[in-house]
C-alpha cells in the first residue's frame, strides 16, 4: 500500500482543540483548501450533449510534477476533451466521449504513467474508500521469496470483487481490499489456497465477529450445551467450535448484541461453567508466527536426524572394520549401506523435503520461479542420479559413485536456514509486538444503576469495553481504553505511546490515551474511544499498514527476481556441458575426477552446486525487512512514518521548511504589552478587546481574552485554566454584549459594541476598514515587529485606539535544531503568515537566512513547488492544522506535535512530541536504514557474483577450489539469514545527539 499511504486517515481524538475555526492576524488556524477554486469552477459542470463525466482516485502522487504527468497522460489519450488532476484529494476528473473510450481506457492511461487509479463511482466519494468495501487481512504461509509475492498478488489482483491486494513476504501477510457483495473473504482464502499457498483470514474491517477462548469444556455434552446457548442467542447470526483449540468464532449483529452481552449471556447460560476471553487478533498473529517457527525446527531436527546416519556411512564407517564390513554385506543386487542411504534420503528427499516440491510445483502452475525450484531442482538431480547409478550398477557391475549424502545433507541445511531466518523475521515485528503489549488484558468497570450511582465493580476483558463505560485505574495500572477524566487527579506516563518522557497532569475533563500508566492517584476514567478508533489501535494499524509498504527501490529486487531462476538454470546447464565436453575433449586431465566417476559425474556436481548456492531471498528480504525495523524503531522514538516511500525520500532531502507559529514557537501566544493612545482607561481598552475578540477560538484571541481578565481580577494562572473550561456565560457578566461579530481568515475581527463599530486586527483589516495609522502608532507597531512580536491594532467608533503586543516564545530547541539540520547538508527555510518585520527577527533569532512571509495557507503550498522546481526533495514541517495542503506538496510532509492527533492525512511522518529535535531523528533514521538496505543489496548481489563462479568451478583449474553440493546449501541458506540479521541491527538505533550533530565536546 505504498502509494496509498497518504490516503490513510485515522480517527482523531479531539479535545477542545478539535474545533478547526478560521482564523485573523496570520496563518495559524485557516481552514483552507487547496482546490476550492479548482471545485468552484464550473467548466466541468457544461459537459456537452453524449459526453461523459468520470472521477478516478489516483494513488501514488507526491508532489505536483506526479500531478502534471498524469493530467498529460490523460490528455493524450484520444476521446478525453477536459482532465484536471488534485493532488490534495487525489483525484482526476475526466470529460470523454464514451463513443471513443472507454473508463477502463482511463484507469489505464494512469496506471501507464506509473500510477494507481480506481474509477470512483460518483464525484463525492472521492478522498475515501467506495462505499460496501472491506479490507482483509490474511495470513499466507509457504511464500519464500519476493517471486511468491508477486504470484499471490497477481492471483488476488485478477479476483472479480478485489479493488486492492498487498503482499509483505517478511510478515507473511496480505492485505485485500474487497466488495464483500461479490466475493467472499472464504473465497480469497480458497483462491490462495488453490494456488497452492496456505492462508487464514486473521481479522478484517467487519465488527460483527467475535473469536472466544472457552475453558471448562471437557466432552461432547459441554459443546452441544454451548452450541445450544448460541443457536438460541438473539443477534447471533452464525458460530463454529473449534474442538482442538477450543475456540469458538461468532458472527452477531452488533445492533441487536453487543460482544459484551454476548461473553456474559454465555457465562450466565452455563450457570458458570464456561469462562470466556476474547482472543486478540495480533496475539493469535503471534501464535501464528511462533507455530511457523516450530514447524520448520521439527522438519530440520527430522532432516537432520536422518542425514546424520547418511553422513556417518560415508564418511565414519569405513574406518570403522567391523561396522564398515556389515555395510559391504551384499543383501539383494545392493549392499546393506546402499540400502540404508536409499531408504534414509528418500525420506528426507520425500517426505521431509515435500514442501520444496509443493512450492515449486505452485511456482511454475503460476508461470513464476522461486528458490523452491531451484531447491528442487538440485535435490532431484543429486538423488535421481544417485538412484540411476545404484540401477545402473545392479544390471552391468560397474558401480559409480552416489551421492546420496548430498541431497539429504542439502536439504538439512536448507531447512536449517529457514528455520533461523523465521526466527530473525520474528524479530522484526518486535515493535507491534511491544506496542499490542501495552494494552491491559483487563479493565475495573464501575457498575451504575438506571440513575447513573455507582453500585459496584466488576472486572472485564478490555476487549469488551464499550463507549461510555466508566473505568476505574488505580495506581501503577494501566489506562484500558481512551476517554476522559470525570473524577480523580494523577500524573500519568505517556511515553510508550507519544514518546513525551515528562509525566502529564490528569484532571477532570483531562484526555487519556490507552496503553498509558497511572502513576500516583486512582481515576475514573469515561471511555470514548475502543478498539480500532483508540489511539494506540491506530498507532498499531499505521505501523503495520507502513511494515505492509514497498520503498521504490524495492523494485529492484522484484524485477531481478523474476528472472534470477532462470538464468541461474541456464548458468548450471552451461556449467554442466561446459566441463562434460571439456572433459570429453582432453581439456583437463582424469586424475581430477573423483574416484569410480566419469566426466558426467564430475560436470554435475559443479551443476548442482551452481543450482543451489544462488539464493533470490537475500535479495527479496534486503528492504522490507530494513523497512519493518525502521518503522517500528521509528514508533518507539515517537516518529511515526507511513511507509517505505516515505521513508526512501527523506533520505534525500535538501530543504527543510518550518512553519512558524506552533513549529519553531511554542504556539503559546501571551500579550505583553497593551498600549492605549487615546484619552480611554486601559482596563476600559482591555474590555472592549476582550468583548470583541470572545466569540473568536483563535489562540490570539484567547491570549488577549486571558490577558484582559487578569488585569480585571488578578486571577492566579489555575482560576485562568478553570475559567477556560467554563460556559462563556460565566464571564458575560464584565464583557459588552457584542452583535455582528465576523472572523475574517488573515486579518482579524469586526463586531459591533453599544451600536458602534470595533475592528481588531493587523494593518490591511484597519487599511481596508477606511482608518489612517498615525506615525506614532506604526512606530509602535514596527518596534513590536523587530522584537519578534505582533502587533494587534484596535479601531473603535472609526478611531484607531491602541495596540495590543503579542508574544509566541521560540522552543528552546529551535535555533540548535536549525544548526543541526544545517551540519546534516539540510537547508532551512521558514514560511509564516506573519508579517515581515516579525518573520526577520524570529529567523535571525533561530539562525534561518531564508525567509518567506505573509504567506496564506493556500501560498505555502506554491512555496514549496518553488523549491522543487530544480528536483530538489523538500520537507515540509507543521502542525497539521492549517499546513495541509504544504504538508501534501511536499515531497516529505511532517506534522509535528500531533499528540493523540495522529489523523494528519497530508503527513508522510507524524512526530508524536511537541519537539523539532525528532525532525534531526526522522531525517536520520531514513539515512540509516537505506544506508543499510544499500549494505543488504551489496551483499545480496556480491554473494551472488561470487559464489556463482566459485561454486561453476571457475577457480577450480588454477587454485583447486571445489564447493560440495551441501557446501554450497549450506551457503545459501546462510545468505539470507544475514541479511535479515543485518536489517536486525537497526534495532539498536540510537537518536543522534546534538553536542555529536553540532561537533560539540563536552567535558
Amino acid at each position: 500500500m505504498a502509494s496509498s499511504l497518504r490516503d490513510l486517515q485515522l480517527t482523531q481524538v479531539a479535545g477542545d482543540g478539535g474545533r478547526i475555526v478560521a482564523g485573523k492576524y496570520s496563518d495559524e488556524l485557516e481552514d483552507v483548501r487547496l482546490l476550492d477554486s479548482y471545485e468552484d469552477d464550473n467548466s466541468f459542470t457544461r459537459i456537452e450533449a453524449g459526453m461523459r463525466r468520470v472521477q478516478v482516485g489516483v494513488s501514488g502522487m507526491t508532489c505536483a510534477a506526479c500531478s502534471n504527468s498524469v493530467e498529460a497522460a490523460l490528455k493524450s489519450v484520444n476521446g478525453v476533451l477536459m482532465a484536471s488532476v488534485a493532488l490534495l484529494q487525489n483525484k482526476a476528473d475526466v470529460v470523454f466521449d464514451p463513443m471513443l473510450i472507454k473508463d477502463e481506457d482511463i484507469k489505464n492511461a494512469i496506471e501507464d504513467a506509473g500510477f494507481e487509479a480506481e474509477i470512483l463511482p460518483e464525484p463525492s466519494t472521492f478522498g475515501t474508500k467506495p462505499q460496501g468495501t472491506l479490507l482483509g487481512q490474511f495470513t499466507i504461509g509457504g511464500m519464500t521469496c519476493a517471486a511468491c509475492v508477486n504470484s499471490v498478488e497477481g492471483i488476488l489482483r485478477n479476483l472479480h470483487g478485489v479493488k486492492k491486494a498487498v503482499v509483505a513476504l517478511a510478515t507473511s501477510l496480505g492485505e485485500v481490499e474487497y466488495d464483500p457483495t461479490v466475493i467472499s473473504k472464504d473465497d480469497i482464502v480458497n483462491a490462495i489456497e488453490d494456488a497452492g499457498f496456505e492462508a487464514s483470514l486473521v481479522q478484517s474491517s467487519e465488527q460483527d465477529k467475535i473469536i472466544l477462548g472457552v475453558t471448562g469444556i471437557y466432552n461432547e455434552m459441554d459443546v452441544q450445551l454451548l452450541e445450544g446457548i448460541l443457536s438460541h442467542f438473539k443477534g447471533v447470526r452464525q458460530f463454529h467450535f473449534e474442538r482442538i483449540s477450543k475456540e469458538v468464532e461468532v458472527v452477531f449483529d452488533p445492533e441487536v448484541v453487543s460482544s459484551r452481552s454476548l461473553v456474559d449471556g454465555i457465562e450466565g447460560g452455563s450457570n458458570g461453567m464456561f469462562k470466556l476471553n476474547v482472543k486478540s487478533p495480533y496475539a493469535r498473529m503471534t501464535s501464528k508466527d511462533v507455530e511457523e517457527a516450530s514447524k520448520m525446527f521439527q522438519l530440520f531436527t527430522s532432516s537432520l536426524f536422518l542425514s546424520i546416519p547418511v553422513f556417518l556411512i560415508r564418511v565414519v564407517c569405513p574406518h570403522i572394520p567391523m561396522v564398515y564390513s556389515l555395510l559391504l554385506w551384499r543383501c539383494g543386487p545392493f549392499q546393506m549401506g546402499d540400502w540404508l542411504k536409499w531408504a534414509l534420503v528418500s525420506l528426507v528427499q520425500f517426505v521431509v523435503g515435500k514442501r520444496f516440491y509443493i512450492a515449486a510445483a505452485r511456482a511454475l502452475r503460476n508461470g513464476s520461479t522461486n528458490m523452491d525450484v531451484l531447491v528442487a531442482l538440485g535435490t532431484s538431480a543429486s538423488y535421481f542420479y544417485s538412484v540411476y547409478a545404484l540401477l545402473y550398477g545392479a544390471v552391468t557391475g560397474f558401480w559409480s559413485p552416489t551421492y546420496f549424502e548430498t541431497s539429504a545433507m542439502l536439504i538439512t541445511f536448507v531447512l536449517l536456514g529457514k528455520y533461523l531466518e523465521c526466527l530473525a523475521k520474528g524479530k522484526t515485528s518486535d515493535a507491534i509486538k511491544k506496542l499490542v503489549e501495552l494494552a491491559p488484558a483487563t479493565a475495573m468497570l464501575l457498575v451504575k444503576d438506571k440513575g447513573g450511582k455507582c453500585i459496584g465493580e466488576r472486572e472485564i476483558d478490555a476487549l469488551l469495553i464499550q463507549p461510555g463505560d466508566t473505568l476505574k485505574v488505580l495506581p501503577g495500572a494501566k489506562v484500558p481504553a481512551d476517554g476522559v477524566v470525570v473524577w480523580g487527579s494523577s500524573y500519568v506516563n505517556e511515553s510508550m505511546v507519544t514518546g513525551e518522557s515528562i509525566p502529564v497532569l490528569k484532571e477532570a475533563n483531562s484526555l487519556v490515551i490507552g496503553g498509558t500508566i497511572n502513576l500516583h492517584g486512582a481515576l475514573n476514567i469515561q471511555a470514548t474511544k475502543v478498539g480500532g478508533d483508540a489511539v494506540l489501535s491506530q498507532i498499531i494499524s499505521l505501523v503495520e499498514t507502513a511494515q505492509m509498504s514497498k520503498a521504490p527501490i524495492q523494485k529492484f529486487a522484484d524485477f531481478v527476481a523474476s528472472i534470477f531462476v532462470p538464468t541461474v538454470v541456464a548458468m548450471a546447464l552451461l556449467t554442466l556441458l561446459g566441463w562434460y565436453i571439456a572433459g570429453a575433449l582432453g581439456a583437463y586431465p582424469e586424475r581430477w575426477l573423483p574416484e569410480n566417476g566419469n566426466y558426467f559425474v564430475f560436470a554435475l556436481m559443479f551443476s548442482i552446486s551452481v543450482v543451489v548456492i544462488a539464493c533470490p531471498c537475500a535479495l527479496g528480504l534486503a528492504t522490507p525487512t530494513a523497512v519493518m525495523v525502521a518503522t517500528g524503531v521509528g514508533a518507539n522514538n515517537g516518529v511515526l512514518i507511513k511507509g517505505g516511500d516515505a521513508l526512501e525520500r527523506a533520505q534525500k532531502i535538501e530543504y527543510v521548511i518550518f512553519d512558524k507559529t506552533g513549529t519553531l514557537t511554542q504556539g503559546k501566544a501571551t500579550v505583553t504589552t497593551a498600549r492605549v493612545f487615546v484619552g480611554m482607561d486601559l482596563g476600559e481598552f482591555l474590555r472592549l478587546v476582550a468583548s470583541a475578540e470572545a466569540s473568536s477560538e483563535h489562540p490570539l484571541a484567547k491570549a488577549i481574552v486571558e490577558y484582559a481578565r487578569h488585569f480585571h481580577f488578578f486571577d492566579e494562572p489555575s482560576a485562568i485554566k478553570d475559567a477556560e473550561n467554563n460556559s462563556k456565560e460565566s464571564i458575560s457578566g464584565w464583557l459588552f454584549d457584542v452583535s455582528e461579530f465576523y472572523a475574517l481568515p488573515g486579518r482579524g475581527v469586526h463586531c459591533f459594541i453599544n451600536g458602534k463599530r470595533i475592528v481588531v486586527g493587523n494593518r490591511k483589516l484597519i487599511t481596508e476598514s477606511g482608518m489612517a495609522i498615525t506615525t506614532d502608532v506604526e512606530n509602535f507597531v514596527v518596534e513590536l515587529e523587530e522584537s519578534a512580536r505582533t502587533g494587534i491594532l484596535v479601531a473603535y467608533d472609526n478611531s484607531l485606539i491602541g495596540v495590543i503586543g503579542v508574544a509566541d516564545p521560540l522552543k528552546r530547541e529551535a535555533a540548535v535544531v536549525v544548526e543541526g539540520l544545517g551540519k546534516m547538508g539540510v537547508r532551512t527555510v521558514m514560511v509564516t503568515g506573519d508579517n515581515w518585520r516579525t518573520a526577520r527577527a524570529v529567523a535571525k533569532e533561530v539562525g534561518i537566512q531564508d525567509v518567506r512571509a505573509e504567506v496564506m495557507p493556500a501560498g505555502k503550498a506554491d512555496v514549496v513547488r518553488s523549491f522543487q522546481k530544480d528536483g530538489s526533495i523538500v520537507a515540509m514541517v507543521g502542525d497539521g492544522i492549517n499546513d495541509s495542503p504544504a504538508l501534501a506538496a511536499a515531497d516529505v510532509g511532517m506534522a509535528i506535535g500531533a499528540g493523540t492527533d495522529i489523523a494528519i492525512e497530508a503527513a508522510d511522518y507524524v512526530l508524536m512530541r511537541n519537539n523539532l529535535e525528532d525532525v534531526i531523528t526522522a531525517i536520520d533514521i531514513s539515512r540509516k536504514t537505506f544506508a543499510r538496505i544499500r549494505l543488504n543489496y551489496m551483499f545480496a548481489m556480491g554473494y551472488n557474483v561470487v559464489a556463482i563462479p566459485i561454486a561453476a568451478g571457475v577457480f577450480f583449474p588454477s587454485l583447486g577450489i571445489m564447493l560440495p553440493p551441501w557446501a554450497a546449501g549450506a551457503c545459501m541458506a546462510l545468505s539470507s539469514v544475514s541479511v535479515v540479521c543485518s536489517s536486525l541491527l537497526l534495532r539498536r538505533y540510537k537518536k543522534p545527539r546534538l553536542t555529536t550533530i553540532l561537533e560539540i565536546t563536552v567535558e
